[in-house]
């Protein structure tokens, strides 16, 4: 129900099945060998991200499904920016989602808000806060999300 310490904007969420998102891969000189999972969902991946070498690669995350901003709406000030990723903090779906960077409606992302120019009580600028997707990335091609305040 809650995220931490803030009331999300939506707490409850459909499950995603690892068929829906994960597609199976064969490799091996004749296509027989299924170990390798394509991930079929929008991922996000840190900025100093290196693949592994393809033969020891377990998931892989397409190029086109990464995304580095999303659309946040201030809650308070009415107002939508196109903010960074820093990184995936939960997707409620499953842990193993989290980890690899897989963003569905519902995942609570971390955004830097450093250009909105948040001040905190002690004069210090914020850097980073949380906010939870409220579309479905893979439909409209854009991340929607509303911070957390």
């Amino acid at each position: 129900e809650k995220a931490g310490k803030w009331e999300v904007p939506l707490p409850k969420v459909r499950g995603v099945s690892e068929a829906e998102l994960f597609k199976v891969i064969k490799s091996g000189k004749r296509r027989k060998s299924g170990w390798k999972r394509m991930v079929t969902k929008v991922t996000y991946v840190g900025e100093g991200f290196t693949r592994k070498p393809p033969k020891f690669e377990r998931f892989i995350r397409p190029m086109g499904l990464r995304f580095k901003k999303a659309h946040t709406t201030h809650p308070e000030l009415k107002a939508t920016f196109c903010l960074p990723i820093i990184g995936v903090k939960k997707n409620p779906t499953s842990p193993m989602y989290t980890s690899l960077g897989v963003i569905t409606k519902g995942t609570v992302i971390e955004v830097n808000v450093s250009e909105l120019g948040l001040v905190t009580q002690g004069g210090k600028v914020v850097w980073g806060k949380y906010a939870q997707v409220t579309n479905n990335p893979e439909n409209d091609g854009c991340i929607n999300a509303v911070l957390l305040v």
